[in-house]
């Protein structure tokens, strides 16, 4: 891996010693394979007992990680005849947010979806993730296309939230996510949402208000950042890991309260230890749960999509 994580020096020293005694032995009369089955097990114990009990700032760590599978990548093997469509008719054309036609297991689907960068280069050219106001505007468009069409709509979140800039505040950042969160639950087509890796803000639902809403098991999903509460309610940075704590933003702690409808499983060590492993879990699920929506009429779908948001903010008593 390009990038380790803090808590994964341990392993990373396991399998380190072990890639020494691989090359050790070879091209020579060694025979060090029994204690490079040693470390080799010693490494996937340690590897399996850390992801077993990962704090909430850990998970937050992994789901930032940049070698995990981003949108590109999901469309890349997921999507035949993927066609782009840019633009928002109204200002510009936003590098976050992406999306367009194609065909999902043989299912003609709109797909949508926040574009990170895998490397420095790239994470420049798409703004780490932050999509402007045109990039929601955009997204509105290509919804209300797939609906007219009575295509389905798929969508892969991965933002740390919507940029913040003044361009994007003098462009009506607020408003657009209001329209693209209102385009969601307007929808008479099935929506079915990933969180593949972080779900920041508005930046996140406004493209994730879907019929089902499914979560890596690892990735985040927060009405703000662990640095942004820190600061916030601490002035430090420091209390970030304490702030990722309270939020309660992990896929399992949302599946608990019925904020989510599937975590889906990452193979051992997370999503960027095995990322083709991921891509194909990622397709099962959304496969099942378009097959379960697709056919079902337009007005059910959209008012019972409506129940759904509308029930996660009312208090039962009792």
């Amino acid at each position: 891996m390009s990038t380790l994580l803090d808590f994964e020096r341990p392993i990373a020293e396991l399998e380190g010693k072990v890639k020494e005694l691989r090359h050790l032995q070879e091209g020579s009369e060694l025979d060090l394979s029994e204690e490079i089955a040693r470390l080799e097990a010693r490494a996937v114990k340690l590897l399996a007992q850390t992801y077993a009990k990962l704090t909430p700032w850990q998970k937050a760590q992994v789901a930032r990680h940049p070698d995990r599978p981003h949108f590109k990548d999901y469309v890349a093997e997921l999507v035949e005849d993927y066609t782009p469509l840019a633009g928002d008719r109204c200002f510009a054309d936003d590098s976050v947010i992406q999306g367009g036609l194609g065909r999902f297991r043989g299912r003609s689907i709109m797909v949508l979806g926040q574009e990170k960068g895998a490397d420095i280069e790239e994470r420049v050219k798409h703004n780490f993730g932050m999509a402007r106001p045109e990039g929601y505007r955009k997204a509105v468009r290509l919804m209300r296309l797939a609906e007219r069409f009575g295509l389905p709509v798929v969508t892969f979140v991965d933002t740390p939230g919507a940029h913040p800039g003044v361009d994007a505040e003098e462009r009506g950042q607020a408003e657009a996510i209001a329209r693209a969160l209102a385009c969601c639950l307007e929808l008479t087509v099935p929506i079915v949402a990933v969180i593949v890796g972080e779900g920041g803000s508005g930046g996140a639902i406004a493209l994730a208000a879907g019929d089902r809403v499914l979560m890596l098991e690892h990735s985040i999903y927060s009405v703000i950042s662990p640095e942004g509460c820190a600061a916030i309610l601490w002035r430090a940075a420091d209390k970030a890991p304490e702030a990722a704590e309270a939020l309660k933003f992990t896929a399992q702690d949302l599946a608990a309260l019925g904020l989510v409808d599937q975590v889906i499983a990452e193979p051992l060590g997370g999503a960027h230890r095995a990322r083709q492993t991921t891509i194909r879990a990622v397709g099962d699920a959304i496969a099942q749960h378009l097959a379960e929506l697709v056919g079902k009429d337009g007005r059910e779908l959209r008012e019972a999509r409506r129940q759904k948001f509308l029930a996660m903010g009312r208090l039962l008593e009792g």
